[in-house]
This record gives C-alpha cells, sequence and structure tokens, in this order.
C-alpha cells in the first residue's frame, strides 16, 4: 500500500483525515477501501435524520466487509460517524460528499463553518455543476484558495447487501474522467494522485479538462432518464409480477435515442466552442464512446449501444425502480417509483443543467425535451413551457438558471470557464 503523499496538516496519530458525506452504497464502499489504509482516518458525517446512529450501529468491530468483482474483499471502518457537523469537520484533510446531488448545498452550508480554505471537497458523482454549487455557498475566494473535484460518475456499480456490514461492487469502471481545480496547497496533479490511492488502482482517473465539461458529460443525466422514459412511454400502467430489469430490458429504441440525446448534448459542446474556441472541452464524449471507455471487456456485444445496454457485465439484474404493492387477490405486484433518484436527482440537478446551458447556447434540443416532458410529467413538475425552459420549477433545478444566469458569456466568465 502505497502512502498518500499531499500538503496538508496531519492529524494527532499522524494520518489524514478524509470525511465521508452520506450513508448509501457509495459511502459503504468508500468506508471500506479508504478505511483498511493505514495511513488514513475515516470519518463519516450524515444529517438524513436517524441514518448516523443506524450505521455506527451496524458496523461489526471488524468494519465494512466489501467484495467486488476484481476478486478483491476489504474490510474497513470509521474511527467516527455523526450527524453533526462540529463533531467530525473539523480536522478534515479531504471531503467526500457521496451523495444525491439535490443535497450538495444542504451539506455543504453544514460543513463551511468548520473548515479552512485549502480543504480537498468534491463529490463523487459530480452531478449538476458541483463547482457552481460550492461557488454559491462557499465563496469564490474559498474555492479559488482550494481544491475542488468533480468525478463524472461513481467509479462503482454497487449496491449494500446489508447496511452498515456489508457491500458488493458489482462493476468496476474501467475509466472516468474527473474535474480538479488548483488549490493554495495543492496542485490539481496531486489531489488526482490522492483519489486514485484512494479508490485503488481501477477506475484509472483521468483529469477532464473542467467542470464544465464534467457537468456536461453527466452520465446519470443521460442515461437514467432517457432509458426510464423510453421503457415507460407507452406503458399501460398496470403493476408488474416483478421489477422489470432496467438496462437489460432496454429495446433498440432506447440506444437510438439515448445516441440522439447525447448528439445534443455535443451539439451544445460545438455551439460554445465555436464562440470560444480556446475553451476546451475535449473530454465530453459521445455515450457510445463512454460505455466502452467505461466497462470495456465487461461488454460483451459492442455492435450498438443497444447491444451494449443489454450485454455490460455490470448492468446485470439491476432492476427499474419501483414500489411493492398488493393485488386484490393479495400478491405481490410492483409498480414504478417516479420519485426515485433517477427523476428526483437526474432531472432537476442533472438533464436540466444540461438543458440550461443548451437555453445559453441557443441550441435546439428536441430529444432532451421529450424526456423532460416525459418525466416533468411522472414527477408532477414544470421545467419546460412550450418548448421554453421557463417552468415553475426552475429554481428547484440546479440549472444556470437557478442561479440567476441568463447570459452565456456571464456564466462562463463568471464560474472561471474562461478568463474574466
Amino acid at each position: 500500500m502505497s502512502s498518500i503523499m499531499f500538503s496538508s496538516n496531519n492529524n494527532e496519530n499522524g494520518k489524514r483525515k478524509i470525511l465521508l458525506c452520506g450513508g448509501g452504497n457509495a459511502i459503504h464502499v468508500l468506508t471500506s477501501y479508504i478505511g483498511s489504509r493505514t495511513d488514513c482516518d475515516v470519518a463519516i458525517f450524515s444529517t438524513f435524520p436517524g441514518e448516523a446512529n443506524r450505521i455506527r450501529d451496524a458496523i461489526p468491530d471488524e468494519g465494512i466487509h466489501c467484495v467486488n468483482d476484481l476478486g478483491e474483499e476489504k474490510y474497513g471502518k470509521p474511527v467516527q460517524v455523526s450527524d453533526k457537523a462540529d463533531d467530525v469537520v473539523p480536522g478534515s484533510d479531504v471531503i467526500i460528499l457521496a451523495i444525491p446531488s439535490f443535497t450538495h448545498k444542504l451539506y455543504l452550508k453544514a460543513v463551511a463553518p468548520f473548515v479552512q480554505p485549502g480543504v480537498i471537497i468534491g463529490a463523487m458523482p459530480g452531478e449538476g455543476g458541483f463547482d457552481l454549487c460550492a461557488r454559491y455557498v462557499l465563496g469564490s475566494d474559498f474555492v479559488d484558495q482550494s481544491n475542488l473535484f468533480a468525478l463524472e460518475t461513481l467509479p462503482w456499480a454497487c449496491r449494500i447487501v446489508e447496511y452498515g456490514k456489508r457491500v458488493e461492487v458489482l462493476g468496476t469502471k474501467k475509466e472516468i474522467d474527473v474535474g480538479i481545480s488548483d488549490g493554495k496547497n495543492n496542485s490539481a496533479k496531486s489531489v488526482l494522485d490522492l483519489l486514485q490511492q484512494l479508490i485503488g488502482p481501477l477506475p484509472i482517473l483521468k483529469p477532464a479538462c473542467n467542470f464544465l465539461a464534467v457537468t456536461l458529460m453527466n452520465i446519470n443525466s443521460v442515461w437514467h432518464p432517457t432509458i426510464s422514459y423510453a421503457f415507460y412511454r407507452n406503458w399501460d400502467g398496470q403493476p408488474f409480477d416483478e421489477p422489470p430489469l432496467f438496462y437489460y430490458g432496454a429495446e433498440e429504441f432506447t440506444g437510438e435515442k439515448l445516441a440522439k440525446v447525447s448528439d445534443e448534448v455535443l451539439s451544445i459542446r460545438t455551439k460554445i466552442q465555436e464562440k470560444y474556441p480556446d475553451l476546451d472541452l475535449s473530454s465530453l464524449h459521445h455515450v457510445r464512446e463512454w460505455m466502452l471507455t467505461s466497462y470495456g471487456d465487461d461488454i460483451g456485444d459492442k455492435s450498438s449501444i443497444h447491444t451494449m445496454l443489454k450485454t455490460n457485465k455490470g448492468y446485470r439484474g439491476l432492476t427499474h425502480p419501483t414500489r411493492e404493492i398488493r393485488a386484490d387477490d393479495g400478491t405481490r405486484k410492483f409498480m414504478p417509483n417516479f420519485q426515485y433518484r433517477y427523476f428526483t436527482e437526474d432531472v432537476p440537478m442533472g438533464l436540466c443543467v444540461t438543458r440550461g446551458i443548451a437555453e445559453l447556447a441557443g441550441v435546439p434540443t428536441p430529444n432532451i425535451d421529450d424526456v423532460i416532458m416525459w418525466c416533468q410529467g411522472v414527477m408532477n413538475k414544470e421545467y419546460l413551457v412550450d418548448g421554453k425552459f421557463v417552468g415553475h420549477d426552475i429554481p428547484s433545478t440546479c440549472s444556470p438558471q437557478a442561479y440567476g444566469f441568463v447570459d452565456l458569456d456571464d456564466f462562463l466568465r463568471a464560474n472561471k470557464y474562461i478568463s474574466p
């Protein structure tokens, strides 16, 4: 195990303190991975009611057990678990938010009084313009002195087997991009090296050109809403006998729609770069290329997006989010859960962010609009009205418009994507 080297204050025991925010699947994996290191102390901070007590009481003496698809087993245990920021935030060298993006603002506000400029702080994944939210909550001066990072997606497909005790990594991605800013204490390169050591040799972390590219490359905001739209667009409203397969249940139409949505994201890139040719967005790729890079030989049939969805080992067995009901005869049935994070997170904090940037850039997005219109219907929200991004629920998104931006140039300059 190589030792982590970066500029920071050691804790009293000579270890580095890594604070994990949240309590879900990714936090379990991170606790196991990082907690197994001898040069780090891991703490967990959760504001969700009762979650800190629940995970603290569940963790056995040997720590959380993780088995991954690479044949590895790890055990890691936190030194602290709390729902109070003043218990766990002070002294943190690195803060990782592995939480739904609609809670980023809540957690950033909670940690803000107890961190100093120069901290390393970021999100896995950095959905919904994490840097925009950080500048809004922490202030531009704080952000410019610190290292922000944002992964384009989680390093793994993972799921909790037994809460607080066991977690399984179903698929480790092969390569993902991460946006990182330079700070007053650490270079972006040193932070990249640090993150690589924390998650292990795979996936290989590659530096994204900037946070705007990470925001637009947000795979969850393309994947989850579009696959859901494609599956349910002609649904007859009848319950299912069992939760339907999410990726393996995709149709050819699904692959075609994903391609068209991704084409529109790349059109946003093209339009912005036409106006700002020095702005590097080269790490923004089509979903087809992302799949091949992220999963490689885990995909059995690479001939189309449709076949890649249905033959990716990392997606095996994953189902649409559902809620269980009882039929009149007492048998178990399943209805779609349109309040799951595939909707409540990936639409307002993901696809709407992309749509908001498209609005600023003047890029038409009929396929993205199709998906948003269907999603806002099942979510009882309003983002699009007559093809315009002006719905009354815009303020609840993480789009540029929610932060008051109505001009592309102002948006790019204020967030340091181009020179002020």
